[in-house]
């Protein structure tokens, strides 16, 4: 399967008068201190354990390229208030009318590793991301989460978002830059329901989040490549999906 690279429109670097002036504009762009402040009420350890853990990630086996660039992990959680219970593992599964590139099947990632799944700095994240979503958290009983590296080298690049410009399919997506080195690009670009861009920044301080409510706008993340005089380089992202369980 090829890929064709993004191509990401001039988008403003504030959200729009018309978005300004609704009840609540449809994302949230946080520096790291939101989840930084939160983290660091625990044991340095445990965010250490957190953070490394994305050193033994998996190779994606639905991308469908001859050399992976993308590894990955995934799980889910019932929200019952403070607590997460974690949910059996499972495939992740998107309609082909939101991922025109892998929509339709069910995708069987690797699960989080029990240690992160258990951890304090995965829950404490969570709780952190549900209680800065940009809009209402009524209904919603269950997140999804991804761990998410992509990598680029000298004649591959790394695509964050194969699908191009599209929406999750979820109530609202939390995006989480762990780290990214020696790479250049991954711009992130947000637009509403007309494909008009809203909203243009690129993540580069670890813990910096983009919160989006995934029924209002549209995202797309520009293609990863290395560094000027790098000849690999990698990208860290946490995703996490909130929503109402059908049934």
């Amino acid at each position: 399967m090829s890929h064709v690279p993004l191509s990401v429109p001039d988008c403003p670097g504030t959200p729009s008068r018309d978005e300004r002036a609704g009840d609540r504009p449809p994302f949230l762009h946080t520096g790291p201190e939101l989840l930084a402040g939160a983290l660091g009420r625990l044991p340095g350890e445990a965010v250490a354990e957190f953070t490394e853990s994305w050193n033994d990630l998996p190779a994606d086996a639905h991308l469908g390229t001859a050399t992976p660039y993308r590894f990955r992990r995934y799980g889910r959680f019932r929200l019952r208030g403070e607590e997460l219970e974690p949910l059996p593992h499972t495939a992740f599964f998107q309609g082909k009318d939101v991922n025109k590139v892998n929509g339709g099947v069910d995708r069987m990632f690797a699960p989080l590793a029990g240690a992160v799944a258990a951890g304090p700095a995965l829950h404490t994240v969570i709780r952190t991301l549900r209680d800065h979503l940009p809009g209402p958290r009524a209904g919603i009983d269950t997140c999804g989460v991804h761990q998410i590296r992509v990598t680029a080298s000298e004649g591959l690049d790394g695509h964050p978002a194969p699908e191009g410009v599209h929406q999750d399919g979820h109530w609202y997506v939390a995006q989480v830059l762990i780290g990214r080195r020696d790479v250049r690009g991954a711009e992130s670009c947000l637009y509403d329901l007309r494909r008009q861009p809203l909203y243009r920044t690129c993540l580069t301080a670890p813990l910096e989040t983009i919160v989006l409510d995934d029924r209002r706008v549209l995202h797309g993340v520009s293609p990863v490549r290395p560094a000027v005089g790098a000849r690999t380089g990698t990208r860290d992202m946490l995703l996490v999906d909130f929503f109402r369980e059908a049934g």
